[in-house]
Parts: structure tokens; C-alpha cells; sequence
């Protein structure tokens, strides 16, 4: 059954809780050696999303690629989706989306990054209740404040 961990942050923004995001990519990637999907709500999105990981640290590089790419390798160790299909099998999926994705079961760990913005509270809350009212294994983490450099990336 899929873990379910909602990263608690204290920040406020989209922006925060992307960078977030690149920052547990990174880690599952580099640190733990796990294939990761992250999935947003449409290509404008996704494209972005590969835009700030490439750039969010000078000095790290992690492979990814959009889904949709026709040079993406099969063995992306971190994709980059929106649509209904998650290609091939993930470890981890970082759900950025404000939909739960239909897929999400098929992953050993779903990721859900929760900053103090009104949507974002909204929708994974909505995302809580959905996996709690299924019996899915669900963990708080408490995150601190980043107090990350943006640009120093």
C-alpha cells in the first residue's frame, strides 16, 4: 500500500513549496537512489517545473525529463508529468497537482508539499481525507523554515 507523506512547511508561497520540491528530488535522487515522478496540473507547469529544477542549485545536476519528450530516456531516474498515464513505474511521486492523481497506487510513496497558501491548503486537504478515509499509511512531517536564497540556486 502507498505511504503517504504531506511535507508540512511553514511558508506561504507556490514558488516555496516548488523549490521544496527540487530539494526532495534531489535528495530521493541522489541520497536514496529512487525513481521519482513529479506531477503538476498541465505542460505550462510541468515546463516550468523542468525549467527550476535545472536551474534551483549551481551546484547540483539531477537528470529529468518531461514525460512528453522525445529524448526523455526510459530510465529517467525523474520524470516530469501532468497527464493521465505516469509512464513507466516510479518509486516516488511528488504530487504538485491539485488533483490526486487515479495512478498514485501504483507508487511506494506519494509526496505531498503543503505551504500556508489558501489553494494549496485546500487541495491537500482534500488529499488527506481521500487517502485517510481509505486506510492509506499517512505521516505529518514538520518542515522549519527554509530561509533559502532563491536566486542562489
Amino acid at each position: 500500500m502507498t505511504q503517504s507523506d504531506f511535507y508540512l512547511l511553514k511558508e506561504q508561497t507556490i514558488e516555496d513549496q516548488w523549490l521544496f520540491a527540487c530539494r526532495l528530488v534531489d535528495q530521493l535522487v541522489t541520497k536514496e537512489c529512487r525513481q521519482v515522478l513529479v506531477q503538476l496540473d498541465d505542460r505550462q507547469q510541468a515546463a516550468a517545473f523542468d525549467d527550476l529544477l535545472w536551474t534551483y542549485r549551481a551546484d547540483s545536476f539531477v537528470p529529468h525529463a518531461l514525460l512528453d519528450a522525445q529524448d526523455a530516456p526510459i530510465d529517467c531516474q525523474v520524470s516530469i508529468g501532468w497527464l493521465d498515464d505516469p509512464g513507466h513505474q516510479h518509486d516516488v511521486l511528488i504530487n504538485l497537482s491539485q488533483v490526486l492523481p487515479n495512478f498514485f497506487s501504483r507508487f511506494q510513496r506519494l509526496c505531498e508539499v503543503v505551504v500556508q497558501h489558501d489553494q494549496v491548503l485546500e487541495y491537500t486537504r482534500n488529499h488527506f481525507r481521500f487517502l485517510k478515509d481509505r486506510g492509506y499509511p499517512l505521516q505529518h512531517r514538520d518542515m522549519p523554515l527554509q530561509h533559502l536564497d532563491k536566486r542562489a540556486r
